[in-house]
């Protein structure tokens, strides 16, 4: 007995040994940044990387940490379901008196566990949300000399559930976050890392990461199924749909309209092919296979075609359609939709990341009682455009069905003219 006794009494001896060593070796100081205009310039870098606008703007999130505790978060009503084992609290993050709690489905009252998920929530919503939380209140941004390159040092001086730890951010050449490194009172030993590497860009435009691997023994953390939705900016876009008649573009073969007076079109929505006309010269221009359009000159065909005049023709088509159907084109693919408020009313921010000649640009939508464009504002970097309006007037009820603009005015009341607008079958 005494031998067994010795030999547990060396084991012990030996693990509280080699975690003292793991300790010392491994344990970081929390390092010395410096606050103030530079600190704060690296962080507004990181949030411009990181989409900070899409992730104001986005409804509701969903996802998982490690398959255990599962959430659905309202963010513009600050209302979180948290579900684990046989519960599910409907937490109100800012009323937590409001919250209700459930158990087997049935509705009871159980401090204990709101404390918990509202516990869960403070800490598993970090892992997803964390890099949007730099210029949180209580916050202090300091910049840091990390292995020769500047890092983000982030202290929490209050909020959530361990105010008072600090993380730094590791960025990449584009200030995009890369991992952090973790100063907290959970982890008793100082600069754990952590990668955000395993980003995913979900249906509202912002990256969320969907796992994490920790330099403490390699563990990892899953963060489940990552959604993101603007179903209430959904539900508006549909409402413009609705209002100029969508459904019956869809359904248009044909469109005819000119640009300025410059420039004509007709385009044979069913073939896609369109006839792009200017001065003496006819594009008809296949926009999908632009190898099989074709050049005429005061309609003669070209025997070698031009392809300088087709890529004019295509510019040409892709801006000048947007200027009749854009509001058509609220679910193209790789559009991101969102809610902005405009005079206490609600306005339809759609932003392309993908397609046309301009893609990264951005339109706000003016509405009037009808759900019809009245204007926008627009938001093209390559061109400078930071707000600068247009109207949309004199909608007209094509044969077809559908509504479409004949007229637009600027800021400086200049018009532009589609003509006579037609859509026929």
């Amino acid at each position: 007995m005494k031998k067994i006794f010795k030999f547990l009494i060396i084991i012990i001896l030996l693990l509280a040994t080699a975690i003292t060593v793991y300790y010392f070796v491994n344990n970081e100081k929390l390092p010395e940044g410096k606050q103030g205009k530079e600190a704060d310039a690296l962080a507004t870098k990181m949030f411009k990387a990181i989409n900070h606008e899409a992730f104001e703007n986005t409804e509701i999130l969903e996802w998982s940490f490690r398959n255990e505790h599962f959430y659905k978060w309202n963010k513009q009503e600050n209302i979180v379901t948290v579900s684990w084992n046989k519960n599910k609290v409907i937490l109100h993050t800012n009323q937590s008196e409001k919250s209700t709690v459930f158990v087997d489905d049935k509705k009871v009252e159980n401090k204990g566990i709101l404390k918990n998920a509202t516990d869960f929530f403070n800490n598993d919503s970090f892992w997803l949300i964390a890099p949007y939380k730099i210029f949180d209140t209580g916050t202090e941004r300091s910049i840091v000399n990390y292995n020769g390159k500047d890092a983000l040092l982030i202290t929490y001086t209050s909020g959530g559930s361990t105010p008072g730890d600090s993380y730094l951010w590791i960025l990449d050449e584009n200030y995009f976050p890369t991992s952090f490194k973790m100063w907290t009172s959970i982890i008793p030993l100082g600069g754990v890392s952590a990668t955000w590497s395993d980003w995913k860009t979900t249906k509202t435009g912002i990256q969320l990461p969907t796992k994490h691997i920790l330099s403490l023994f390699g563990l990892e953390i899953d963060m489940g199924d990552v959604k993101t939705e603007n179903t209430k900016a959904d539900e508006l876009a549909n409402k413009i749909l609705k209002a100029i008649n969508n459904e019956a573009l869809e359904k248009t073969r044909f469109l005819e309209w000119s640009f300025g007076g410059r420039r004509s079109f007709k385009w044979d929505k069913e073939k896609h092919v369109v006839a792009v006309s200017w001065d003496t010269i006819r594009v008809n221009l296949h926009p999908k296979n632009r190898e099989n359009s074709t050049v005429f000159f005061n309609n003669k065909k070209q025997e070698n075609t031009d392809t300088t005049l087709v890529k004019k023709a295509w510019d040409i088509f892709n801006n000048d359609s947007f200027w009749l159907i854009a509001p058509h084109k609220l679910f193209d693919y790789g559009t991101i939709r969102s809610i902005r408020k405009i005079d206490n009313k609600e306005a339809l921010l759609v932003k392309y990341t993908t397609g046309g000649t301009t893609p990264g640009d951005s339109y706000l939508w003016l509405l009037d009682s009808s759900y019809i464009p009245k204007s926008y504002k627009m938001y093209v970097p390559s061109k400078k455009m930071d707000g600068v309006p247009a109207t949309w007037d004199d909608w007209i009820l094509t044969e077809s069905g559908a509504l479409l603009p004949s007229n637009h005015t600027f800021s400086n009341g200049s018009r532009l003219s589609m003509g006579e607008v037609k859509g026929y079958n």
